[in-house]
């Protein structure tokens, strides 16, 4: 009796694992009395990459809704921005709060 060769007739099932899409997070910047539109302008365009018109919009936002979104990120990226925002923020001596939410 002739002998098969080894994997010769075997089957072969591949899985694919389906990884899930990394939980993002909003950075927002806080409203306050005392930090200047000009300094939040250069957070958004230093730290946040933004253009001088989108940093100029995102800045309106935050003075007249009391809120704005600066980005989304993932996890690690967001908490580095929010932590470079409030050492910039307290540096210049200003109260700008910077938190994340997630998405």
């Amino acid at each position: 009796m002739a002998r098969k060769p080894k994997g010769e007739g075997a089957v072969v099932t591949q899985t694919k694992e389906r990884l899930k899409k990394p939980k993002l997070y909003k950075v927002l910047l806080h409203n306050d009395d005392f930090t200047t539109m000009d300094f939040v302008i250069l957070v958004l365009t230093s730290v946040f990459h933004h253009s001088e018109e989108e940093a100029t919009r995102i800045m309106y936002a935050v003075h007249l809704q009391g809120i704005g979104l600066a980005g989304v990120y993932s996890f690690e990226v967001a908490e580095a921005k929010v932590a470079k925002v409030t050492q910039m923020a307290r540096e210049r001596e200003y109260p700008l709060l910077c938190t994340m939410e997630e998405e």
